[in-house]
């Protein structure tokens, strides 16, 4: 819905699952190519909500001066010395 207009209409799957979704609703949900949506099913009813990137969410929040070899590591020292710090304060 935008403001209090609804855009809706009625598309078809294809071979694969998937669907297009329509030029008009892209526009009102304000999706361009490369857009993110959440999409979740509460049993029969399909929700599809835009969203925003989980890298953009949390972009900046950890500064690399160099990348290291092992990133699954590096995250969790990261992770720990965060929980610490909210630990200790």
């Amino acid at each position: 819905m935008v403001g209090s207009i609804m855009v809706e209409t009625t598309v078809k799957l294809d071979e694969k699952g998937r669907i297009r979704i329509p030029r008009k609703i892209r526009e009102a949900a304000q999706l361009a190519e490369g857009s993110c949506v959440n999409i979740k099913a509460e049993g029969k009813t399909i929700i599809i909500e835009a969203s925003e990137p989980i890298a953009d969410k949390y972009y900046g929040i950890v500064h690399v001066e160099k990348w290291p070899e092992d990133i699954d590591e590096y995250g969790k020292t990261e992770m720990q010395k965060r929980w610490k710090q909210r630990v200790t304060t």
